[in-house]
Formats: C-alpha cells, structure tokens, sequence
C-alpha cells in the first residue's frame, strides 16, 4: 500500500504560476498578429506610430517599446526617415516567448561586454595606431551625424565598438566579439531606443575614444565601464 502523499509533497507538484504578460508584449503580440492578418510582407510599411497607438489604445510610450521588442527578436526593423517595416513574420504565438527569452539573457550579455569591452579598451590605449585612431573618430563622426538628423546611431556605434576592438589588436578577443556580436546588437538597440539615450551614448564614446588617443589605460577602461553601465540602463530590465 503506497504511502499518502504529505501536503508538503502536493504542493511541491502544483505547476509554477503563470508569468503576468506586461502590457508591451501584448501590444506586440497584437501587432504581429495584425501583420499576420493584413498579410504583410518584408518591407511592408508599419502605420505610423501615433496611427498605431491610437488603434491600439495605447500610449506612444508603450507602443515604441513592444516595437523595440519586435526589432530586437528581427520582426520589425526601424528606418530613419521611413518609418518601421516588417522584416520578418514569426507566429504570434511565439512572438511573447521570444521578447522573453531576449529580457532574460539581456543581464548575461550586458555582464559578458563589461568584461571583454572594459579590457578592449584598456588594450586599444597602449596599442592603438594612428589609423586606428582615425578609424574611431570616422565612427564617432557617422554617429553625430545620424542622430543630429534625429536616428538613433546604431550603425555609428556599432562602428565605433567595432574600431575600438580592432585598436587592441587582439586576435582572441576580436573572435570572442565577433562571436557574440549578435546578442551584442540586441543590447545596442534596446538601449539606443531610450529616450535622449543616443546622444548620452554619443558622449560616452567621446570619453572612450579621448583615453585611448591620450595613451591612458585605465582612462580608457573606466570609460568603457561607465559606458557599458550607461547601456545596461534599459526599459524592459526596469519592468521585468
């Protein structure tokens, strides 16, 4: 005869409780479902974002980070000047599952920069040469310019990081970037996409890049340090 199980046994077997859906990832899951519906296709304008939080019912506020959500995970991108398009159509019913899973290994990655960034830079102070140094100021100036015209700079920054990594002269580490480098733009548009954050980003790297021409090491880390911190500061970490 088998033994009863103890309440404590019972309670252990109880399925954990569902996770709460946050508003933004409804909104994003209604509008891959919208665009499953009107059958859009790659390159398929978006409506514009007022136009979309007013059907929604939804804040401008909250519509622009389940937009960020859906251009994260590669449903959506964000042209300057031409609006959001559709860049590729995953189910709706996968489309919460994967703004999750970007949410949750968004700390491992901002930790795994930290660490390979932070001594990038330190490396880029005591190795860097003069084209490298005229590699990274070429990035900074494409990012001023993109987002005076009001873009975000993810194109300028990416360069930017990329010429950083390049001016260590490390073969390893530069594999080690280029590894992660996808993740890596996870983190550079979720981050880019907060409010007066491009131009903050913008200043950072003109701190980085003043260190590493001065020949400062330690300048050079602790600028890539309070910078990778500055980025670590995004909305779907406060709301998780």
């Amino acid at each position: 005869m088998s033994a009863r199980p103890t309440p404590g046994s019972q309670a252990s077997s109880f399925p954990a409780p569902l996770a709460r859906m946050r508003l933004y990832e409804q909104v994003a899951e209604q509008i891959s479902a919208w665009i499953k519906e009107h059958d859009l296709q790659p390159g398929d304008k978006l409506p514009a974002e007022r136009e979309l939080a007013a059907r929604l019912g939804v804040s401008r506020a909250t519509l622009s980070q389940a937009l960020v959500a859906l251009e994260v995970i590669g449903a959506v991108a964000v042209r300057h000047g031409d609006g959001t398009v559709v860049a590729s159509a995953p189910g709706a019913s996968r489309i919460v599952e994967a703004v999750r899973a970007h949410a949750d290994r968004l700390p491992e990655i901002i930790e795994t920069r930290d660490a390979l960034e932070t001594k990038i830079a330190s490396l880029a102070a005591g190795r860097r040469t003069d084209e490298d140094l005229e590699r990274i100021e070429d990035a900074l100036t494409a990012m001023e310019r993109d987002v005076e015209a009001g873009g975000r700079g993810v194109e300028g920054d990416e360069l930017f990081h990329g010429a950083v990594t390049a001016a260590a002269h490390s073969k390893l580490l530069s594999r080690l970037m280029g590894e992660i480098s996808d993740l890596i733009r996870e983190t550079r548009i979720e981050s880019l996409s907060q409010p007066d954050r491009p131009r903050a980003s913008l200043a950072g790297h003109r701190a980085i890049a003043d260190a590493i021409r001065a020949g400062d090491p330690e300048g050079a880390a602790r600028a890539m340090h309070a910078h990778v911190e500055m980025v670590s500061d995004v909305a779907v970490l406060r709301t998780t």
